[in-house]
């Protein structure tokens, strides 16, 4: 039987075994909490960044052209024979258009012949000393006035193609009056309208700025409207010496080959030339991360095992790469291209992978 005084001999043993079990036990748990408040590092993919070379473009609306566009017209207002073609006619060059009235021709022609007859005859007679030299001059004079007019007329009243080309105007029809009035949209005055669509032109306005840049032969990129998937390449062949004064802008004009006869004049295109190369830094659209809300974009740098945060500014697209602005950017920064959709700014990371540009 145990007595009271044994009971209580036992109690600061009891007492302190308890002790030493709760002092144990909070150690395990101070332990335990401070193993829960290490971090944890988010796995992160990086790329060094590298300045890259790339071709500084400009791009300016235009229309397009015929390369050549004529508006076909007699010297002098009369008649219309006949026209010989129709609106959208392909026609080659040296090809006869209209004929207008020969009445005339036909006088200067009757004219012509009579003076012809007497000028053999008075220079048969010169050779042997018969006439005086002025009355030879004087007839001699009038033989080629008359040849002149002859070939005038027979010019003016036979409109032929001065080079291939499509009818784009008809104006009148066989028998009217040709009056010489303006009466096509160039404000000129036409029986038929002959445009070149085998090559095309288009005129651009360039900014001053780029006078010292813009060459001769230098190739440029077109694109329509119409045809949004194909990209045409034409060549600068003239430039206007002179600036405008009012825009500050000079006049380019580009040529486009159109053998394949897609193209039409009056369509509307983009004319983009690439004008210099400069160093611009590149990333993967990827590493570009866009606030919600807002159009502020950004991206993550690690630095030292650290997520820093970077606000950027956007510019041009080239492929899958875009290019960006930033004070904060520098040659050499590992910028996160993965994983960064989880990080806040501040975050513990770790690189698992590194690539190069």
């Amino acid at each position: 039987m145990i007595t009271m005084r044994q009971l209580f001999k036992g109690i600061p043993f009891m007492g302190l075994a308890v002790m030493m079990a709760c002092s144990q036990g909070g150690d395990k748990a101070v332990k335990s909490a401070q193993g829960d408040a290490t971090p944890k590092k988010e796995m992160v993919r990086v790329m060094e960044l590298q300045l890259q070379e790339v071709a500084r473009s400009v791009e300016y609306p235009a229309s397009l052209e015929g390369f050549e566009e004529v508006h076909l017209a007699p010297a002098s207002p009369g008649r219309i024979e006949g026209i010989f073609v129709e609106v959208g006619d392909r026609v080659s060059k040296g090809t006869a258009l209209v004929q207008m009235d020969r009445t005339q021709l036909h006088q200067a022609e009757i004219q012509l012949k009579t003076l012809e007859t007497d000028f053999k005859r008075l220079d048969t007679l010169a050779k042997v000393g018969s006439i005086a030299q002025q009355q030879y001059d004087q007839l001699k004079a009038q033989y080629d006035v008359a040849k002149s007019n002859v070939e005038f007329l027979r010019e003016n009243t036979r409109l032929l193609a001065p080079f291939s080309g499509v009818i784009s105007g008809r104006y009148f029809e066989a028998g009217e009056l040709y009056s010489g009035a303006p009466n096509t949209q160039a404000g000129k005055a036409a029986v038929l309208s002959l445009v070149q669509i085998d090559r095309l032109k288009a005129m651009a306005a360039l900014s001053e700025k780029y006078f010292p840049l813009v060459r001769n032969g230098m190739e440029v990129a077109i694109l329509t409207d119409i045809y949004r998937d194909k990209t045409y390449t034409g060549k600068v062949y003239r430039i206007h010496p002179t600036i405008d004064p009012m825009n500050r802008t000079f006049n380019v004009e580009v040529q486009i080959d159109n053998r394949e006869g897609l193209l039409r004049p009056g369509m509307f295109c983009r004319v983009t030339f690439d004008l210099d190369k400069e160093n611009a830094i590149l990333l993967p659209s990827m590493a570009i991360l866009k606030m919600q809300g807002s159009n502020e974009r950004y991206l993550f740098v690690e630095r030292n095992g650290i997520a820093e945060r970077v606000s950027v500014t956007i510019g041009k697209r080239y492929d899958d790469d875009v290019e960006v602005f930033s004070d904060d950017l520098k040659t050499g920064d590992r910028v996160i291209v993965s994983g960064q959709s989880r990080l806040v700014d501040g975050v513990a990371v770790e690189v698992v992978q590194e690539f190069n540009l």
